[in-house]
């Protein structure tokens, strides 16, 4: 058995240097206005330049997000994007571009046809007859829809040459492979062209049409009703199925999340990646454990073993549970301890982790801090720079987690 390439999010430059350094084989980014996640943070034409030279330095890859749904008055804008893709030196160039609209696919075949090309999730791919319609065409890779079983893939494995993607973790949406126009008629931001407000997260109550103003709860708890929240999609325990059916790439939804959740998830992926290389594959049992340390709404398995459990929403959650949050990152490891760059406040008395790609470690409870000049002090801010002694096998980049 092959092992699949671990595709991690990359919202921001952080989050993609997180990425590579917890073992990401590929990380895939957007532009403002022409990404699914507007609000990820994302990169300017300038900024991708950087961006895509910092993935190939270290040896990896980059794909380019392109998939809103575009109108006309989009169409220019676009092509003059693509246009400047051309430009790029190099070791600056995408290595392949997602997209999700045949206009934009036949865009960049036309403008810069050497470019691999791979086909979202949001093109809605259930069948291998699409999925042999896209191979004639020329697509490289199917990211596909997040609808389909395992064994519905081993179908369209049978059918196609051409790479596979699916997601193994993150948020799932309620629409059919996140074609939602909930927020669009809600709040009037389109989902489909990157601008979702979650609407399907929120709680919702009842109003009889002949009594208006009158507002009837619906409670699951004391908290109210959350019936349109999927939990997280979480495939650890499944992934030699998914690589047995025949998918290349595993993808980690975030964009959104945070530097701790991109860092943490993309660890633990890496681990269980690498455990496929060995048969049988062996799950560690503390995998799941680590993976509920991070943002999320609960777990399930989505629709890859059938159908969605009903049980598999966050009918009470109206916010994602952590029980750490990310308190810096170590910018340098000496014989004095370790440097770290705080992102929020620490203590002595707090309860840390380290988030090692190198070594498990356990928690423990911080019985010495210094400032930068390696005098002590009692607590310390965010960007402040301080001194701390660290177990073996922390090295630079990684994370400090301190527990809630």
């Amino acid at each position: 058995m092959s092992v699949p390439e671990l595709l991690a999010p990359a919202g921001t430059m952080e989050k993609l240097r997180a990425a590579l350094h917890y073992g990401a084989d590929a990380v895939y980014l957007g532009l403002t206005g022409f990404s699914l996640r507007a609000k990820a943070g994302n990169f300017t034409s300038a900024t991708l330049r950087d961006a895509l030279a910092v993935v190939h330095e270290a040896g990896k890859k980059a794909y380019l997000t392109i998939n809103i749904f575009p109108h006309n008055s989009d169409i220019a804008p676009i092509e003059r994007h693509i246009t400047e893709l051309k430009e790029l030196t190099p070791d600056a160039v995408p290595d392949a571009v997602i997209i999700s609209d045949i206009g934009v696919f036949d865009m960049i075949r036309t403008l810069i046809p050497d470019i691999p090309i791979h086909v979202s999730t949001q093109a809605n791919i259930t069948n291998y007859r699409a999925a042999r319609m896209w191979e004639h065409l020329g697509a490289k890779r199917l990211v596909l829809s997040r609808e389909l079983t395992i064994d519905e893939i081993r179908q369209i494995r049978d059918a196609v040459t051409i790479e596979l993607e699916c997601f193994v973790h993150g948020s799932i949406c309620i629409s059919y492979s996140g074609r939602c126009y909930l927020s669009s008629f809600l709040a009037n931001r389109g989902a489909n062209k990157g601008l979702c407000t979650n609407s399907c997260r929120w709680s919702y109550q009842l109003m009889e049409e002949k009594r208006p103003g009158e507002y009837m709860p619906v409670y699951e708890n004391s908290r109210g009703a959350y019936i349109l929240s999927p939990r997280d999609l979480c495939m650890v325990d499944y992934l030699d199925k998914l690589a047995g059916a025949g998918v290349d790439s595993f993808k980690i939804e975030g964009r959104t999340k945070g530097v701790n959740y991109v860092s943490g998830i993309t660890k633990i992926y890496r681990e269980a990646i690498d455990a496929l290389a060995t048969a049988p594959y062996k799950i560690n049992n503390t995998w799941r454990k680590e993976l509920e340390m991070f943002s999320n709404r609960g777990f399930t398995t989505g629709m890859y073993l059938g159908r969605h459990p009903d049980a598999d929403y966050s009918y009470d959650e109206t916010h994602a549970a952590t029980d750490y949050v990310i308190a810096g990152v170590v910018k340098a490891v000496s014989s004095r301890g370790a440097t770290v760059l705080l992102k929020g406040n620490l203590a002595v008395g707090d309860e840390i982790v380290f988030l090692s790609s190198s070594t498990h470690n356990g928690s423990f409870i911080i019985k010495e801090l210094k400032d930068a000049e390696g005098e002590p002090i009692a607590a310390a801010r965010n960007e402040d720079i301080i001194l701390m002694e660290v177990p073996d096998g922390v090295k630079k980049n990684d994370v400090v987690r301190r527990r809630v």
